[in-house]
């Protein structure tokens, strides 16, 4: 089997089946491919919250318009995304607070809703808080967090009605050139050809670019995230919630559980191959997560812990994305490394992404920030705090 495209998007996860979909809208014949099927990798395990709180212009704009699109997802996009508005938290300990202010003031000037919130705001917030050792807090009122699967398999279906073709269960074994540009990949399922690649993978992305004799700084990483259910008294549901103090994030979930990870820089050491891993939680993960969670949520000591899993971040040096052709004038492209906060983006993303791809002049995102050359530049990309999950 031989087919010819306008683009080859490999990784069905947010970043390529939204992309599918802005491209396929626009006319273009798409081809998207993934070794497993949709949402299998990273973006169906993500723990999917969505916020603005980002320390840069061009990240804060994606946001503000991805948060747009999930507000509106049914209209906008085509079935179900799962968004339930909670609010976003987020407090920092006092030598983040010139941090912390800044992003505020940009943010409001960008026109999101956010402001900076006292102790006694965020007590009547969430009442059950321990609050004495918290300065401020930045709130955004219209944040929140989405169902990953439901929302990656609406983008697939949405590329699909705009006639984009799809194919699960067809792992890339090669990507050919001729003449120095791109001109299609291989599969155990046949010969795929276009003049556009685009390498959607995440934590496999460095795997694929290897197959066209490129290296980029993208580790495969693992992270774990756990379920706790509140007690009586408690099953309500509560904001997002990002602790700098305790290096941790929490939201609610269905059925009266909080899902609890780590905001640890650290995490970037866990480098596996996302082929083999451990995909169960680690005892010794709950016991610490567990404790981070109670001290700044008490009344979660009386709470039940009901499961967990190990997923992956594809995570760079700067824990920017890499948005960029990989060989000038090829026509091979990456989209990958967002290293724990791509889903929130991915609306945002698949716009920048298909205006690049078909070349026009004036983007509504423009992708210069995360090109490739950074590294080799060493000009890293650099948030207001140490904790660059956070952006």
């Amino acid at each position: 089997m031989s087919q010819t495209y306008d683009v080859i998007i490999i990784g069905a996860g947010i970043m390529g089946s939204a992309t599918a979909f802005e491209l396929a809208k626009r006319g273009l014949k798409v081809a998207l491919l993934d070794k497993k099927g949709v949402g299998a990798g990273g973006t169906g395990q993500s723990s999917a919250i969505i916020r603005q709180h980002y320390s840069k212009e061009i990240t804060i704009r994606m946001a503000k318009h991805s948060l747009g699109v999930f507000q509106n997802f049914t209209d906008l996009v085509g079935g179900e995304c799962g968004f339930t508005q909670t609010g976003f938290l987020l407090v920092a300990d006092t030598k983040d607070m010139d941090g912390l202010k800044a992003n505020i003031a940009l943010q409001q000037k960008l026109g999101i809703k956010t402001e900076l919130i006292d102790q006694e705001m965020i007590h009547k917030l969430m009442p059950a808080l321990k609050t004495s050792d918290l300065v401020a807090a930045a709130f955004e009122p219209e944040s929140g967090y989405a169902d990953p699967y439901l929302t990656v398999t609406s983008y697939a279906n949405a590329a699909k009605r705009e006639s984009a073709a799809l194919f699960q269960d067809t792992p890339v074994t090669g990507i050919r050139f001729d003449g120095g540009k791109v001109s299609g990949v291989d599969t155990p399922k046949g010969s795929f050809n276009a003049p556009l690649v685009l390498n959607s993978t995440g934590a496999w992305s460095a795997q694929v670019a290897k197959m066209a004799g490129v290296t980029i700084p993208i580790d495969s990483c693992r992270v774990q995230v756990a379920f706790f259910r509140r007690p009586a008294g408690h099953e309500a549901g509560h904001p997002v919630f990002a602790d700098f103090i305790n290096a941790t994030y929490f939201r609610s979930e269905t059925g009266g559980l909080t899902l609890v990870g780590l905001v640890d820089p650290d995490e970037a050491n866990a480098i596996v191959d996302p082929d083999n891993f451990r995909e169960g939680m680690d005892d010794d993960f709950v016991m610490d997560v567990g404790e981070r969670l109670v001290r700044r949520f008490p009344v979660m000591e009386q709470s039940q812990v009901t499961g967990g899993y190990a997923s992956l971040y594809a995570i760079t040096p700067d824990w920017y994305p890499i948005i960029d052709e990989l060989i000038p004038g090829s026509g091979f492209y990456v989209c990958s490394g967002f290293s724990g906060h791509g889903f929130k983006l991915g609306p945002a993303v698949s716009v920048m992404m298909a205006d690049r791809l078909t070349g026009v002049s004036d983007p509504l995102f423009d992708t210069h920030l995360f090109r490739l050359s950074r590294f080799a530049e060493n000009d890293l990309v650099r948030g207001q705090y140490e904790y660059s999950i956070v952006g």
